[in-house]
């Protein structure tokens, strides 16, 4: 997730690293560098927790820039017995410092419900792929992957968002 402007004159990006390949669990980290080639300072910035993001956390659009700080819109995994389950979950961070989480959801904002999400090659899966922020209408497009078959479309004001992280944060 590239930060869309320099922050402190760098260019910054959240992300989950590993160095096995597929990353078996994961927390989120902020990077920075200045020539996008060599990327350093890594800060953990959220961590997997219990419930619907207890497997592994990870990438979802750029941070949006808001009045409250970065809305930043992930993924959590929960490992049941019938697989695993994608939800989209969110959080705010500092927006001189981005890589402190000031509000992050312990409720997912949303989860698998309607058929297409929960049936296709991979079942029980939102993921969100991109948001678009309308700065004049307050309006978010999220558009999200659902069961790795179609693409989705959500919308939502940011306002509402911020709310609700806000509310149902750790």
């Amino acid at each position: 997730m590239l930060f869309p402007k320099k922050i402190d004159g760098k260019f910054a990006l959240l992300n989950r690293p590993t160095s096995r390949g597929h990353c078996v669990g994961g927390n989120i980290y902020y990077s920075e560098s200045y020539d996008m080639e060599y990327w350093g300072h890594h800060r953990m910035v959220i961590a997997t927790t219990m419930g619907w993001q207890g497997t592994k956390i990870g990438a979802g659009p750029i941070p949006i820039e808001t009045d409250e700080g970065w809305l930043m819109l992930y993924h959590g995994v929960t490992q049941m017995a019938s697989g695993m389950i994608y939800s989209i979950g969110g959080a705010i961070l500092d927006k001189e410092k981005p890589w402190k989480a000031l509000y992050r959801t312990k409720n997912m904002i949303m989860g698998p419900e309607a058929t297409y999400e929960r049936s296709g090659d991979c079942d029980n899966v939102v993921f969100p792929c991109a948001a678009l922020a309308d700065s004049d209408t307050g309006r978010i497009a999220i558009y999200y992957g659902a069961a790795d078959t179609v693409l989705g479309l959500a919308f939502c004001e940011v306002n509402e968002i911020i709310d609700f992280i806000k509310k149902n944060s750790y």
